[in-house]
Order: structure tokens, then C-alpha cells, then sequence
């Protein structure tokens, strides 16, 4: 007896194709190269001695926990946060809701570029940001935000957002509200039922929002270039420079594996923890 192919695997075949010939191949043609020496793109092969060269240097160790600060700091005042306002958008009305998503989704529509330029004005000593302080008497005299390690994190946090709080919205939305009135009828108080019901059935959603940001930001050129410059190293601008610049293909080759592993391992260690904790 023939089986038939369900449907759903005609409707995501493009996608795949897509995927295929604009992530898969790329990644295999780098790893090849970085791994057995073949050479990307006729340049010169990276090898062992490139991996230790790279992975023994101190200066790119701190490229290194540059990037795993930045892209986790980033990521965890994103969900600090994106999830309370996920938590009351889920209880406004239905109108109400819609403005929110409106106002959630509406950054997505401009450029990284864009954004970032907005926030180089927002940031500025005469920029709307530091005549907020001073008008509310926070501060004296205008402080520097730009081109500083805060002033990058908070900066990236704000065009990240919109990626946490869609996952955690989205998590919190399947959650049956009958959870909750069972709870408070067995006289569990609101902390209580929030950490008993909610957190828990809302975490697959925290943790698919905590891997794509720290992906995002761990993979972002534009942001830490416009924002802080070439004072603050990170692997996106490691890699961008071995292979713009000094035309080192293998470095670049290997600073490329390094954060591929990096991200490609967040991600599957929060698919891992979100399995994990919805199987319970």
C-alpha cells in the first residue's frame, strides 16, 4: 500500500528549497573549509594551527566574552522586559491587544539601520534621552550614552525587543485561563498561581525568545558599529575585518565556526530546556 506525502510537506518544500541553497549550502561550504582544509573560495584552507592560533590568542578570547556578554546581557534585559508587558497584553481587551501588537509589531517594519540611527539621536548629549533627565532634575549636566558599553546594550535591547515579547505573548495566549480559577478556587494567591501555572506553561515561549535574541545580537554588525565602534570587539566585527580587511580567510573562516557554534548551541540547548520542561 502507497503512502501518501501529507500536504504540509508540499507547502513547506519552498521553504526548505530556500533554505537549502541560502543557509545550507553557504554553512557546509564554510565548515568544510574551516575543518578540512579545502580552501573557501580558492583562498587560503584554515587548519588545526589556525583553530589554535585563534581559541589560544587572549585578544580573540575577549572578542570572544565580548560577544557572549553583550549577546546575553542584552538578551536578559530584553526579558526582563518583554515579559510583564507580554503578561498584561494578554489581559487587556481585544482592542486593546491589537494596539499593543500593533505597537509591538510596527519597529519591525524599518530597517536595522534606520533603528540604529534613531538611537544614535535618542542617545546623544542633546538628545531627547538626556533633556529627560535634566527636565526631571535626574541629572545636572548631560552624561555620555553613546559610544559606551551601557549605551550599546540598552541600545540593542530596545530593537530586540520585539523578539522576545512575540514568543512569551504567544506562549502566554495558549495557556487555558481555567488554570487560574482552578488554582485560586484550592485559595492559591496571584504570586502563587504565577509561579505555579503561568511561569512554568510560559517557558517554552521564554526560551525560544531567549535563543533568537541572543542569536540576533550575538550575529548583529550594524548596532555595535554604530553605536560604540571599533572600541568594543565582537565576533561579528572580528569576522567582517579578517575577511573585508586583512583578507585572512581562514581566521575569518574560523571566528565564523566559532560564533556558528555559539548561536547553533543556544538554540538547541533552549529547544533541549523547553522539551524538557513541557514534557513534565
Amino acid at each position: 500500500m502507497a503512502v501518501r506525502a501529507s500536504p504540509g510537506i508540499w507547502l513547506a518544500l519552498p521553504a526548505a528549497i530556500w533554505m537549502t541553497i541560502g543557509f545550507v549550502v553557504p554553512v557546509v561550504f564554510l565548515i568544510v573549509s574551516g575543518l578540512f582544509g579545502t580552501g573557501l573560495f580558492g583562498g587560503e584552507a584554515a587548519s588545526i594551527a589556525t583553530f589554535v592560533d585563534v581559541l589560544g590568542d587572549p585578544y580573540y578570547l575577549g572578542v570572544i566574552g565580548n560577544t557572549l556578554l553583550y549577546s546575553t546581557s542584552v538578551t536578559l534585559i530584553c526579558l526582563a522586559i518583554a515579559y510583564p508587558f507580554a503578561l498584561a497584553l494578554i489581559r487587556l481587551p481585544g482592542w486593546a491587544q491589537a494596539v499593543g501588537m500593533i505597537v509591538t509589531l510596527l519597529p519591525l517594519t524599518a530597517s536595522a539601520i534606520v533603528k540604529t540611527f534613531g538611537i544614535t539621536i535618542l542617545f546623544r548629549t542633546t538628545g531627547v534621552v538626556n533633556m529627560t533627565l535634566q527636565m526631571l532634575g535626574i541629572i545636572d549636566a548631560p552624561i555620555r550614552m553613546l559610544f559606551t558599553v551601557p549605551g550599546l546594550y540598552l541600545g540593542t535591547a530596545n530593537m530586540m525587543l520585539p523578539f522576545m515579547i512575540l514568543p512569551i505573548y504567544a506562549a502566554l495566549r495558549r495557556i487555558d485561563p481555567a488554570l487560574g480559577d482552578a488554582a485560586a478556587t484550592l485559595r492559591s494567591g496571584p504570586f502563587d498561581r504565577f509561579l505555579r501555572v503561568t511561569l512554568p506553561l510560559s517557558l517554552p515561549g521564554v526560551f525560544a525568545g531567549f535563543a533568537m535574541v541572543f542569536a540576533l545580537v550575538a550575529s548583529a554588525y550594524v548596532m555595535p558599529t554604530l553605536l560604540i565602534g571599533e572600541r568594543h570587539k565582537v565576533l561579528s566585527k572580528a569576522i567582517a575585518h579578517a575577511f573585508l580587511v586583512t583578507n585572512d580567510l581562514a581566521k575569518g573562516t574560523v571566528l565564523a565556526l566559532v560564533l556558528l557554534a555559539m548561536c547553533s548551541g543556544m538554540v538547541l540547548f533552549a529547544a533541549r530546556v523547553s522539551r524538557t520542561g513541557s514534557t513534565r
